[in-house]
């Protein structure tokens, strides 16, 4: 069975009578090229396992399976546990895990699947929950890599340097918390149904240590206050958040002191302005 052919897969979602469901945001592939060019980006061997989240009906996993030592992938949907079981016969080294990822203890799934194996994370994520699974992703500390198919316009901002106007919160947490890269593109008609969006694939490699000295919560509380509202210069923001702390001259100060041009604004600064900030702020 091809399981990126469209023939078979119409025909073993027929045998199982699975229907789509757009609240879980199921796109399978249909390009054989897409979940082989994943799997090799991630850069996997015997030696290192991988965890996968939405596995669908398998395509991704067997790539997986014949590179790693051992998957776990994560299902949400239990309708499509009688099709892996089917799709994914003949990988013994790959294992179905029903379940929320978004309700996972991360950290102990690894330890309790993998043991000490080495562990990256691998999916082709639906794009609803994107950032919210990126984020428990990174958060985890538990993988060498992080390598995902995504919305392109997410995977250009996660990617995106300070002053362009893609870099937001988001594109500075995955960069605080990883090395990012945008590695290539896949078009919506790669997938069953068809997206009205292109997708790309990005890897995200956690840093040994933060890239920035100072308190992480600080950082970003600060990072969020610059970026509550875009259009707001950054001494604007500073004032929405810290008001009750500070005047508005008090805070002109501090980001003049900062070596900032007073109308600054939140998207161009990087790490080390907003590290330097939340240190002056604190």
């Amino acid at each position: 069975m091809n399981l990126t052919d469209i023939r078979d897969i119409k025909a073993l979602l027929a045998r199982h009578g699975f229907h789509f469901s757009k609240s879980m945001g199921q796109n399978f592939l249909i390009a054989d090229w897409v979940p082989q060019n994943i799997a090799d980006a991630a850069g996997l061997d015997e030696g290192c396992a991988v965890l996968e989240i939405g596995p669908g009906i398998g395509p991704l996993t067997v790539q997986l399976a014949r590179r790693a030592g051992k998957v776990a992938a994560v299902e949400l949907d239990r309708s499509l546990l009688p099709i892996l079981a089917e799709t994914l016969a003949d990988c013994p080294n790959a294992e179905v895990i029903p379940g929320d990822v978004m309700k996972l203890d991360l950290p102990a799934l690894a330890a309790e699947k993998f043991g000490s194996l080495p562990v990256k994370a691998c999916a082709n994520l639906p794009y609803n929950i994107t950032t919210p699974v990126i984020t428990k992703l990174l958060e985890a500390g538990c993988f060498q890599s992080v390598t995902v198919m995504i919305q392109r316009e997410v995977a250009k901002r996660i990617c995106a340097a300070p002053g362009d106007s893609d870099c937001g919160a988001f594109s500075l947490f995955c960069q605080y918390h990883a090395s990012c890269e945008l590695l290539f593109e896949v078009p919506p008609d790669c997938f069953l149904p068809a997206p009205k969006v292109t997708s790309a694939v990005v890897r995200l490699t956690p840093h040994d240590a933060p890239p920035v000295a100072g308190d992480k919560d600080a950082i970003f509380a600060v990072v969020r206050a610059a970026f509550a509202q875009r259009r707001k210069t950054l001494l604007n923001g500073l004032s929405a958040a810290y008001g009750s702390r500070f005047s508005k001259d008090q805070l002109r100060q501090i980001i003049l002191d900062c070596g900032l041009p007073e109308a600054v604004r939140g998207e161009r600064l990087g790490l080390e302005e907003f590290a330097a900030l939340a240190h002056a702020l604190k």
